[in-house]
């Protein structure tokens, strides 16, 4: 693996994983009305996009991060929908 490879993948894990944290907090907590659908929603969208761009370029660090990306912002969407009518 050359330098820019690596760079890369140290880069896609730190920007993904920084979403773990979160998604943490809320399997435990099952606490999601202060975060915004409309921002996750919109981020989901471009975490997708970028994925098919990794795939169409073949392009390893992008195609790990934005799936293991996507699969987070995916969880906290679905939690967020079903704990929309929830009073906690």
């Amino acid at each position: 693996m050359d330098l820019t490879t690596l760079i890369g993948m140290l880069a896609a894990a730190c920007t993904t994983f920084a979403f773990f944290p979160q998604a943490y907090k809320i399997y435990k907590t099952k606490r999601t009305q202060d975060l915004s659908v409309p921002m996750y929603v919109i981020f989901s969208i471009g975490i997708l996009l970028w994925l098919i761009y990794g795939i169409i370029i073949n392009n390893l660090p992008i195609i790990c991060a934005n799936a293991i990306t996507f699969i987070f912002c995916v969880y906290i969407l679905a939690m967020m929908v079903k704990n929309k009518g929830e009073i906690k």
